[in-house]
């Protein structure tokens, strides 16, 4: 089970995330930085694999495990995703099972490393890149985590059904009983992203408005990644909430979908990467925690994910609306592990799911 924090951190600025745990609960200073070394190279050969376990789309994660095995010939990358709601309660089950399959692990609900910061169960390592390149706000103060991606939780339309300046600009636009039937979400019990967007759409706009949007007649799917796949398929007109990258990966393939920046702000989700101390192989999992964080792979997953990177060198893509320009509600890791059960709970009575 999740539990409560004594002290909040305060996030400043919108998209700032701050990893670190409340100065009572810092453990120790972060080690000094590790960059890839022939040395390592070589002890994570001889381990010969790792275990992947995320919640980034399985695409995506195949895409990064297979340029982990081409740049590390010899290194097999074995991928477990799931949503991160999924994910955390697996992990959960093996460690209490005393499984330790996990290597490297990757959840887009940034609360999750409180819990396992908590409890002790991930290991010190700071790659090179995240001590030269990545902001303060986007690393464990301990160096047990850092943040691997950063997504967004958008409204989108299908352009064959809804006319541009017929679509909905905000998230009191999806009131409208115009879209009563065409709506399409994701489940908080399910989605990491959704869990934290879901906490963010209650606080800064009340559950209030979640109830008004559960009249909608809203048609409820698991993962984030599923509205969007929905609204391709003309299944439903306009999605509610989803991530802003598989969007964007359809569009760029030709789909008839387009991405809303909603005007109160849209929810902003951080995937944080870690090791845990228990990594049956922890060599090549060093190896592989070090090269996430490359420009090398940042930029991969900006290209070919369509995910937003935390790393200055990693260059966005044209024709994409720059992360600059777009007006984020603030991430909350502390108060979204504080609150999920209760998150859960509510949701489910709401939308009857």
């Amino acid at each position: 089970m999740r539990g409560g924090l004594s002290r909040r951190n305060l996030l400043k600025g919108a998209g700032a995330l701050a990893l670190g745990l409340p100065a009572a609960r810092v453990l120790a200073a972060a080690p000094p930085a590790s960059a890839i070394t022939p040395a390592l190279v070589e002890a994570a050969r001889k381990e010969g694999k790792l275990a992947y376990y995320t919640s980034v789309d399985l695409p995506m994660a195949e895409r990064i495990a297979r340029a982990f095995e081409a740049k590390f010939p010899g290194i097999a990358v074995r991928v477990e995703r799931t949503g991160a709601e999924r994910l955390f309660q697996r992990i959960g089950q093996e460690l209490g099972s005393r499984i330790h399959a996990a290597d490297v692990v990757n959840s887009s609900d940034a609360a999750h490393f409180i819990v396992w910061k908590r409890q002790g169960l991930l290991a010190p390592y700071v790659p090179e890149d995240v001590a030269k390149h990545l902001p303060p706000a986007h690393k464990d103060l301990d160096g047990l985590f850092a943040s691997f991606r950063i997504m967004l939780s958008v409204i989108a339309y299908n352009t064959d059904l809804v006319k541009a300046g017929d679509a909905p600009k905000s998230f009191a636009d999806l009131l409208d009983p115009k879209w009563k039937g065409k709506l399409v979400k994701a489940h908080p019990g399910y989605s990491g992203t959704i869990m934290t967007a879901t906490q963010q759409l209650a606080r800064d706009l009340g559950w209030d408005y979640l109830e008004k949007l559960a009249r909608q007649g809203v048609m409820q799917v698991q993962s984030a990644s599923d509205p969007p796949k929905k609204l391709a398929l003309g299944e439903r007109a306009v999605q509610a909430d989803g991530n802003e990258y598989n969007v964007l990966q359809l569009k760029e393939s030709g789909r008839p979908v387009e991405p809303v920046y909603a005007a109160e702000g849209t929810p902003l989700i951080v995937g944080p990467n870690g090791i845990f101390k228990t990594a049956p192989n922890p060599n090549a999992a060093r190896l592989f925690q070090n090269w996430c964080f490359t420009a090398e792979c940042q930029q991969l997953i900006v290209d070919v994910g369509r995910l937003r990177s935390p790393h200055p060198l990693a260059k966005e893509k044209a024709g994409r609306k720059p992360f600059k320009d777009i007006k984020t509600l603030k991430e909350d890791p502390v108060a979204v592990e504080k609150q999920s059960q209760e998150i859960k709970t509510r949701y489910s009575r709401i939308f009857k799911v």
